[in-house]
C-alpha cells in the first residue's frame, strides 16, 4: 500500500542526512509544505536547529509577482528558512534519495491574512471575527485560494498535491496561551460558533430561504444555555441536534448555504489546479464525510466530489463514513499520526479498512524512536504482505 510522510521544508534544508534517513523508512513519498499556516515546530535532528518558528503563513518558494500585484489578498514570504526557493531545494534532495514528491497546500487558514483584512473573515452569531479564518463564501477569498492553490500546488518536480482546508474554518482553533476552555463546548456548540454572519453569508442565507437576521438571534438563544453549563441534544446526529436547537427550516438553510459555498470554493480551486498542471498530476483535498463540520479537514459532499478530485485524505477514525459514500476507484488515504508525544501511534500502519493509501503524521516532529518503531512496522506490513 502507497504511503506518505508529510514533513516542511525546513526539516531537509540544512540537514544532508535527511534525505536517506527518510526514504530508508519504507515510505513512497513525501507530502511537503508548500503553503502553511503559523507554526511553531520541533527539529529533533537537524543539525544546526532545534526549534522553528514560522511567525505567520507562507509560502516556501518565491511567489509570481505578476500574479498577485496589486491585490489586496496575496501570500507572505518567509524569513526563517535560508533561500530563495526552500520548498525546491527540499524537493530536489528528496527525489534524489529516490522519493517522489507532492506538495502540501493550507488555504482557507491564515492569520496574518485575517488580521490585516478583517472584512474577509468569518463573523460569528456575536460579531466577532476569526483573523484565522477566511469566509469562503466571500468571492475575493475563493478568488484567492484558487490562484494560490495553483502556484503553490504545481511547482517544478511535483507531481501532485495535497489541499488543507479546503472549505470552512471555524472556532476551533490552536492558539497562543488559549483561554476558551472553561466553558466546554461540544459539537453542535462549536459548529453555532462557526457559522458566519457576514454580509455574504448573509446572502447565501436568504438564497437558501432564511433570513441572516434570524438565523443569527436562533444560534445566540440556543448557545445562552451552553454558556451556563447545560448540556447539548445528544439524539441523532450532529444536524439533527444542530436542528433541535435553531429549528428544522433555519438549520437546514444554513447547512445548505455552507455546502454550497464550500462546493464552490473547492471547485474553483480543483479548476486552477487543473488548468495549471500536467495530466495526471494528482489531487487530494484533506477532507471530513461530515459535511457540516469545519478546520484543516473541513466537511465535504463527498459524493459530489466524483470527477472533480483525484481522492480524499481523511482522519483514520472517519475513513469508514467516507469509504461507505465515496465512488468507485477514489483514492482514500487515512492520515494517522505517528507522533507518540502528540498522542499518536508509531507502530500502528495497519491501514483502516476501506483506505487505500497511508498518510502518516509527521516524519519532521517524530523523534527517532518513533521513526525507528515506525520503520519496523512499515517493514514489518510490507513482509507480511498486509496493508
Amino acid at each position: 500500500m502507497r504511503s506518505s510522510a508529510f514533513l516542511y521544508p525546513w526539516d531537509v534544508v540544512g540537514d544532508r542526512d535527511a534525505p536517506a534517513r527518510l526514504a530508508g523508512l519504507g515510505v513512497q513519498q513525501i507530502t511537503l509544505a508548500g503553503a502553511y499556516h503559523s507554526t511553531r515546530a520541533l527539529t529533533p535532528r537537524h543539525p544546526r536547529t532545534r526549534i522553528v518558528t514560522a511567525r505567520h503563513a507562507a509560502v516556501y518558494y518565491p511567489p509570481d509577482p505578476g500574479r498577485w500585484r496589486g491585490r489586496a489578498l496575496q501570500p507572505y514570504t518567509q524569513s526563517w528558512v535560508p533561500g530563495a526557493d526552500p520548498f525546491d531545494a527540499a524537493r530536489s534532495a528528496l527525489a534524489a534519495a529516490g522519493l517522489e514528491v507532492h506538495s502540501w497546500v493550507v488555504l482557507a487558514h491564515n492569520s496574518r491574512l485575517g488580521e490585516e483584512n478583517e472584512r474577509i473573515t468569518v463573523e460569528n452569531a456575536y460579531g466577532e471575527h476569526y483573523p484565522w479564518a477566511p469566509c469562503v463564501a466571500q468571492a475575493e477569498v475563493v478568488e484567492y485560494c484558487a490562484d494560490l492553490a495553483a502556484e503553490a500546488a504545481v511547482r517544478p518536480g511535483v507531481g501532485g498535491v495535497e489541499l488543507e482546508a479546503c472549505g470552512w474554518y471555524g472556532l476551533a482553533h490552536l492558539h497562543a496561551h488559549d483561554k476558551i476552555a472553561g466553558v466546554p463546548l461540544g459539537p453542535v456548540g462549536q459548529y453555532l460558533m462557526s457559522l458566519c454572519f457576514c454580509a455574504a453569508c448573509g446572502r447565501g442565507y436568504r438564497a437558501a430561504g432564511a433570513d441572516p437576521g434570524a438565523l443569527r438571534a436562533a444560534v445566540r438563544t440556543a448557545l445562552e444555555p451552553l454558556w451556563r453549563g447545560g448540556p447539548e441534544p445528544r439524539d441523532g446526529d450532529e444536524p439533527a441536534r444542530a436542528a433541535e436547537l435553531l429549528g428544522a427550516d433555519l438549520a437546514g438553510a444554513a447547512l445548505a448555504h455552507r455546502v454550497a459555498a464550500a462546493f464552490a470554493l473547492q471547485r474553483a480551486v480543483v479548476e486552477s489546479v487543473r488548468a495549471a498542471s500536467a495530466p495526471g498530476f494528482r489531487i487530494l483535498l484533506h477532507a471530513d464525510p461530515g459535511v457540516h463540520r469545519s478546520g484543516s479537514n473541513p466537511g465535504v459532499d463527498v459524493p459530489r466530489l466524483s470527477g472533480l478530485v483525484d481522492g480524499l485524505v481523511v482522519p483514520a477514525a472517519r475513513v469508514a463514513e467516507a469509504a461507505a459514500v465515496a465512488p468507485a476507484g477514489a483514492v482514500l488515504a487515512a492520515n494517522l499520526g505517528i507522533v507518540e508525544g502528540a498522542g499518536g501511534d508509531p507502530t500502528a500502519t495497519q491501514a483502516p479498512p476501506g483506505s487505500s493509501e497511508l498518510r502518516l503524521y509527521h516524519a519532521g516532529l517524530a523523534s527517532d524512536e518513533d521513526l525507528r518503531q515506525l520503520t519496523a512496522a512499515l517493514g514489518a506490513a510490507t513482509l507480511g504482505g498486509r496493508p
